[in-house]
Order: structure tokens, then sequence, then C-alpha cells
């Protein structure tokens, strides 16, 4: 069954855009993200399939979720030229299409910014995992800096998530992922803008945690 409807017309054009623009900073941290994965992984929110070109020979296949239809499209052309085998499907966060513990890995690359409810993704994630498997993350997170989180908070609550895809930049991704059954295992904090304390989606974690 078809998931809800999430549109995102405009966004998905110029992420889709984007993506095929990226810096070098960006490339390596995508290769860091997936560094040494195997098997099944799932990637939820895969956008345009950007991550699809890093994942290594050790993966079985990849079942890639995307709700977007257009950026699902982008998808399935990224997928058809991909080195290892990638599954693209419609689906949501809080309903994944999916089996309890049928995969070794699930990948989470800028996507808990915009998801409804994080816990309940959260939860749907380590529902699929096998029990030990990985969570591999790469997201926009809360600011360390009092007033840069303030600032955060502030643009969350007038424009930055109904401009940029339901991106919320003050979100403590690392502590919801603990919460929801995980025990982060390795993470850093990184500035992928040089403006750090004035841009809101400047601060992000890379990490990798597992399920208990």
């Amino acid at each position: 069954m078809p998931s809800p409807a999430v549109r995102h017309p405009v966004f998905a054009r110029v992420l889709s855009m984007a993506s095929r623009h990226e810096p070098a900073q960006m490339r390596r941290h995508r290769q860091e993200l997936l560094a040494e994965l195997s098997g099944r992984v799932i990637e939820l929110g895969a956008g345009a399939g950007t991550n699809f070109a890093h994942y290594p020979p050790t993966v079985k296949q990849v079942v890639a979720v995307e709700p977007e239809p257009y950026l699902r499209d982008q998808a399935h052309a990224a997928a058809a030229t991909a080195a290892v085998a990638v599954e693209v499907i419609d689906g949501i966060a809080d309903e994944l299409p999916a089996e309890d513990s049928s995969f070794d890995a699930a990948v989470a690359c800028l996507v808990l910014c915009t998801v409804p409810d994080q816990a309940t993704a959260l939860a749907e994630l380590r529902r699929v995992l096998r029990p030990g498997g990985t969570l591999r993350f790469y997201e926009h997170i809360r600011s360390h800096q009092p007033a840069v989180a303030h600032g955060q908070e502030l643009v969350d609550h007038l424009f930055w998530p109904r401009a940029f895809g339901g991106c919320h930049t003050a979100r403590d991704t690392p502590a919801a992922i603990t919460a929801a059954g995980f025990e982060i295992e390795q993470q850093r904090r990184i500035s992928v803008h040089p403006v750090a304390a004035v841009f809101p989606a400047a601060t992000v974690a890379i990490g990798r945690a597992r399920r208990i």
C-alpha cells in the first residue's frame, strides 16, 4: 500500500540538484558513514540516492525507503548504476515496510531531523534491525553553544522546517537514539559550514550505534 503523501516539490528539486554538486567534504562524510557496512541494510529517507555510490561491496543489499515521489524517482535512477544491489521503495519512517529483525544495519543520513516523530522513527529502525545490529547516523543536531541553540530553536519555530522539507535544526538526536534502545559506540561532531556560530544547520553528528 502506498505511504501517505509526502511532497516537497520545490525542496526536493533543490536537494536533488545539490546532491549532484556536493563538496568533497560531504562526500568524505558519506564514505565514513558507510565504511565497513555489510549484509542487508535499510536506508531511511534515501532522498535522491546520493549514498548509493558510497556503499562498500560487502553490502549484500540496500533497501532504500523514500516517501517523496520526485526524490524516489531520482533514487531509482541512482540505484540502476550503483555497485551494490539497491531496492528503492515507498514508505514512511513511522511505519517501515519491513519485517522485524530483518536487517543487519540501518542508515539515517540527514533524515532524523525531518521525521515527524523521532521516537517513533527510531523505534521502527530498532524493530527492523536484528539484535546487535548497527545504526549509522549523520544528522543535523542541536548545538552545544547556548546562543546557537537558541537561534536554532527560533528558526525552527519561525520558518526552517517549512522551507527545508521538514528539517528541525535543534533536535538532540544522539540523546533520542540512546533513549530508543541503542548504545552509541562512536560519534563525533562536525562543523559543515565556515560560519557555524550563525548557521542553524552547521552542527552535525556522525556516528555508530548498536541495537541493544
